[in-house]
């Protein structure tokens, strides 16, 4: 299991708690509380599924009404508040109302997220009589930012965490992240739901764009069931406690910062692969030499979503046909007699022609916890990477029973 991050590792002037407010059957952790000292630059990235849950809804639209000035996020785990009308959506304008009142801040300044079962009503009461103490309870401890990471828990097996960091002006700037996530992962501009901190400088339209970029290569890079959630949310607070200088838009510092909030995404975003519900082995899918980064990553995409594919990777079967297939799917025109295939390091296909290798050995190493799988199309100058995680029995009696 991934050790907690250290005190060191988490960005300055903010504040973490959690509780357990009822919702969760277990009476396990299901209500968290993650805020700014000050208000800080803001940025999201939602759910693209027409069906939307009602903390999406206001989300977006205190995201907005706050113009990226935004001061924390109330988050509960138990029960998604999706496809619950008009009272779902007053249950999330009452947690934010109820989370303002305690945070001396206007109620379009906080997000709200939640997670569980979608179609059940929301008890909000139960997030209402446990917001005073919660508020009162947040501290900028290790253990607080541990407790948070793992109430927004649901199938999880364990929380996921990341941290990094580089140096500006003479200052350390940090950024630290949790996320949770094992089933109904697919993205579509945001997947799962995430929470990242930085004590970074930067503007709100910078910190937007940056995001989206980074996006693309890690959240909205990874596949455990092809299934996006009614309530993805991705979301940043910077808040430039670090001190630092303002980070400006094509300088080296926000290279810099841009680097670092990549690996923190990208470590979140495998880390959910890895924890998989049912999962044995985590699937990097490199497509080489596509005509575009788009044209490569639709291809990636089309086979790490193959069932065909993720079940032969359960048994570690060596199946370069069923790779090959999807690849040739996808909608991306490409020349089938250049295509390489090279799975766990033995390739498996030269110029569209099977090579004869040993799939005892071949076997053995596609039962690794991480497989990289590389298809060169031999077609142009960009490289794209998608990953996923096989899709076994066990996948199908979680989600055959997650809500009996």
């Amino acid at each position: 299991m991934k050790e907690a991050l250290s005190e060191a590792a988490l960005p300055r002037g903010f504040r973490f708690a959690a509780t357990a407010c009822g919702l969760k059957k277990t009476g396990a952790l299901d209500l968290a509380l993650f805020t700014s000292d000050v208000p800080a630059s803001a940025a999201a990235v939602f759910t693209q599924n027409l069906v939307v849950a009602a903390p999406v809804v206001v989300s977006r639209q205190n995201l907005k009404l706050s113009k990226g000035r935004m001061r924390g996020v109330v988050v509960n785990a138990g029960n998604a508040n999706c496809a619950t009308g008009e009272a779902g959506l007053a249950a999330s304008h009452y947690t934010v109302a109820e989370g303002s009142k305690r945070l001396g801040c206007a109620p379009y300044e906080l997000f709200v997220c939640s997670t569980g079962v979608i179609g059940v009503p929301l008890p909000v009461e139960k997030i209402l009589r446990a917001l005073p103490q919660l508020s009162r309870n947040r501290r900028p401890s290790a253990r607080s930012f541990a407790e948070f990471s793992l109430a927004i828990c649901t199938t999880d097996t364990r929380p996921k965490t990341a941290a990094a960091s580089f140096r500006m002006g003479g200052k350390r700037v940090h950024i630290a992240g949790c996320s949770k996530g094992a089933g109904m992962i697919h993205p579509n501009m945001a997947t799962t739901l995430a929470f990242v901190a930085t004590d970074a400088a930067i503007a709100p339209a910078l910190l937007q764009r940056t995001l989206r970029q980074v996006t693309a290569r890690t959240f909205n890079a990874i596949s455990i069931d092809g299934d996006t959630s009614t309530n993805d949310t991705l979301l940043v607070l910077a808040n430039g406690a670090s001190g630092a200088p303002a980070i400006r838009a094509g300088t080296a510092a926000h290279r810099a910062f841009s680097a670092a909030l990549e690996e923190v995404l990208r470590s979140l975003a495998l880390q959910i692969v890895e924890d998989g519900e049912g999962a044995q082995r985590v699937i990097e899918i490199e497509v080489r030499h596509a005509k575009s980064e788009a044209a490569g990553r639709k291809i990636a995409e089309t086979i790490a979503t193959s069932p065909l594919v993720k079940t032969a990777f359960a048994g570690g079967d060596p199946n370069w046909g069923r790779v090959f297939a999807a690849a040739g799917r996808a909608g991306v025109r490409f020349d089938p007699d250049l295509v390489d295939i090279t799975m766990a390091g033995i390739r498996v296909l030269r110029r569209g022609q099977p090579l004869d290798f040993n799939e005892r050995a071949a076997s053995k190493r596609l039962l690794g916890k991480h497989v990289h799988l590389i298809v060169d199309l031999h077609a142009g100058p960009a490289v794209a990477r998608y990953w996923t995680c096989d899709f076994t029995a066990e996948y199908v009696r979680i989600n055959a029973s997650y809500r009996t």
